[in-house]
């Protein structure tokens, strides 16, 4: 067998305008320009069909990069839209950062429609589309007092909101707001978001392994991670993602349940974060909270709970029992979370210890 092909690879510059990466997703995605990586690499060629390589962060904080095709961009695109009955000249609003698959995919969507992405990012003047992406923080935000968000939002045929997970009570608040809310679930390596509405996308097979870990495999999967040295790693032997996050059916529809790592063993007690959270935001709803684990003595991971306001943990302890109440409660200036809106509870830990030395 002789060698691949390889095509030329340039990191996405930070001086190009949206339309220019809009062109330069489109020439990388037909084949007739370079493949784009949303960081600088340390080789500058790769398969030639590849057309991205996204940076992502794994379940240990190890950055990965991701290796995707035009195929695969493609097949999950077209997925989308058949799930939307989205038609060419359709429109798409970009409030999502270029440097993740999520906001990429939106101007790939807006291309594959014939129409240039209206870039609704740092503004308060938004103009109207008939789909947008966004994250709970941004729908928190509409919901909260940002009435010119909150119209743009109610304007659109469908808003997917995904990245993290979308509380029952966010989601009724913005049904009834009018806001057509579509709950997404995906990761890079299945070129973001490939389940709406707890059902997968057309082509998307989804099983959870005898772990409570939920497998993926589809069209639009990655074809592997690239190493330094510009090799190509599989993803997997079988075809299937095995994603980080714990799952289970539910009358036929997936029910994320929250990261494998979210789990920490408190006094020999496995304790879920996003669950605990979870409880907590029913008893106080209107308080801005995170829940992470701190290294102690007695515990080993000790529960924490970290708020922008004072909370009554009394409240709590009769609510949840004395296992699931946090041990410690710290009040921070506002809730860590990643670019993409997820909690950083690594970070929340980190100010937390900050605030005991002081």
């Amino acid at each position: 067998m002789g060698e691949k092909e390889l095509r030329r690879l340039i990191p996405i510059q930070a001086e190009w305008s949206i339309p220019q990466l809009q062109e330069n997703l489109a020439v990388a995605l037909e084949g007739s320009g370079p493949a784009l990586s949303t960081t600088p690499m340390s080789v500058s060629e790769v398969e030639e069909n590849i057309a991205l390589v996204v940076s992502t962060s794994g379940s240990t904080g190890a950055a990965k990069s991701v290796l995707i095709s035009s195929a695969a961009l493609i097949a999950s695109t077209n997925a989308c839209h058949k799930y939307l009955g989205a038609v060419p000249g359709d429109s798409w609003s970009l409030l999502l950062p270029t440097t993740h698959i999520a906001g990429l995919n939106v101007l790939i969507r807006a291309t594959a429609l014939g129409t240039r992405v209206i870039d609704n990012r740092n503004t308060t003047n938004y103009v109207d589309a008939d789909f947008i992406s966004i994250v709970p923080t941004q729908l928190q935000k509409a919901l909260s007092g940002d009435d010119r968000l909150l119209e743009h939002l109610t304007a659109a045929e469908a808003v997917l909101v995904g990245a993290s997970a979308l509380s029952d009570k966010l989601k009724k608040e913005a049904a009834s707001k009018h806001i057509k809310v579509i709950t997404t679930y995906g990761m890079t390596e299945m070129c973001g978001g490939c389940v709406y509405n707890q059902k997968p996308l057309d082509g998307v097979e989804i099983k959870v392994n005898s772990e409570g870990l939920i497998q993926l495999t589809g069209p639009m999967l990655a074809t592997g991670y690239l190493d330094e040295k510009g090799n190509n790693m599989e993803i997997s032997d079988s075809g299937w993602f095995e994603s980080n996050d714990l799952g289970e059916f539910v009358n036929g529809s997936l029910k994320v349940l929250g990261r494998a790592d979210d789990v920490i063993n408190s006094g020999g007690v496995k304790i879920s974060l996003s669950d605990v959270e979870a409880q907590i935001n029913k008893i106080i709803p209107t308080a801005e909270i995170i829940t992470f684990s701190m290294p102690d003595d007695k515990w080993g991971q000790m529960l924490c709970l970290a708020s922008t306001t004072a909370v009554d943990l009394v409240k709590i302890k009769a609510a949840l029992g004395p296992v699931l109440t946090p041990k410690s409660n710290f009040v921070f200036q506002s809730i860590p979370r990643t670019t993409l809106g997820k909690p950083d509870r690594i970070m929340a830990a980190e100010i937390a210890k900050k605030i005991e030395t002081k």
